[in-house]
């Protein structure tokens, strides 16, 4: 999200939002956003506000009497609907995030309708495995005649169209996890924060470079994992020491800290003794 917006010279505070799914995955990423939102001077209410919701049995709004407590907050006053084409023809999401697990429910409609009203649409098909994704990036690409940023839940190739070539990124949590784990292990922090995860994610987005990011590449190429992770987790461990969270002493150089935590599958050889012939 940090980088689409990066694209379209915008932030993430003057985007709107529209979640296909509800669920745990849904709301844990809806609250996380708002949480950066809220660092970018909004107040919590009004972070929420950009942010919608729509599951089985339509858009959360404030006259459905099914929701439970931690969908409510992504309820808003709206006429009702169960359609999503129309939900986003009144909402006017720039981003679509899909977590619903329906293979295809990004149809070309859908996709047809964010081209309309976005001149560049965000359209992240998050759920996988493969078949699970919401559309896939040669549909995406293709219906909004390539004027759409995607990403998926899953690895796609490149996708080449109308003369340009397109790299569809990899929303994994493999870019995430793996650095906050080693940052929270080597400052031994006391506490996990949302702004930890906020950092790491605006470290992995810091790492595209200019020419891929203009190719539509949300995140890190995977071929050089490991660096990324180093760099992503001496961001995370800078934050910690900053926000007063650590229980060791802090280094002068954050980047080398990281390295020497990081496990290296060295072996050493042992050979017996030889035992001289009696």
């Amino acid at each position: 999200m940090i980088n689409a917006a990066k694209l379209k010279g915008k932030k993430l505070k003057d985007e709107k939002y529209l979640f296909l799914g509800a669920g745990s995955a849904a709301i844990g990423l809806a609250d996380l956003l708002c949480s950066a939102l809220v660092q970018q001077g909004m107040s919590l209410k009004e972070a929420q506000s950009r942010v919608y919701m729509f599951d089985i049995n339509g858009l959360l709004e404030t006259t459905r009497k099914d929701l439970l407590d931690f969908q409510k907050p992504y309820a808003h006053q709206h006429a009702p609907t169960r359609d999503f084409v129309a939900a986003i023809e009144s909402i006017k999401p720039t981003t679509i995030i899909g977590v619903s697990t329906i293979g295809g429910a990004f149809n070309q409609k859908v996709v047809e309708s964010m081209s309309r009203i976005n001149e560049r649409p965000v359209i992240l098909a998050l759920s996988n495995p493969t078949e699970k994704a919401e559309c896939t990036p040669e549909q995406a690409y293709t219906w909004s005649k390539g004027k759409a940023i995607y990403a998926a839940g899953v690895q796609f190739p490149p996708v080449h169209y109308n003369g340009q070539t397109f790299l569809p990124g990899q929303a994994n949590n493999f870019y995430i996890f793996p650095a906050i784990g080693m940052a929270i292990f080597a400052t031994q922090a006391k506490r996990v924060t949302d702004e930890m995860f906020i950092e790491a994610g605006q470290a992995v987005a810091d790492q595209v470079p200019p020419e891929l990011l203009k190719q539509g590449l949300l995140y890190p190429l995977q071929s050089n994992i490991l660096e990324t992770e180093i760099q992503t987790a001496a961001r995370v461990a800078k934050q910690v020491f900053d926000s007063g969270l650590a229980r060791v002493d802090r280094p002068s150089d954050m980047v080398g800290f990281i390295r020497r935590h990081v496990y290296k599958p060295e072996y050493k050889v042992e050979t017996a003794p030889v035992s001289k012939a009696a």
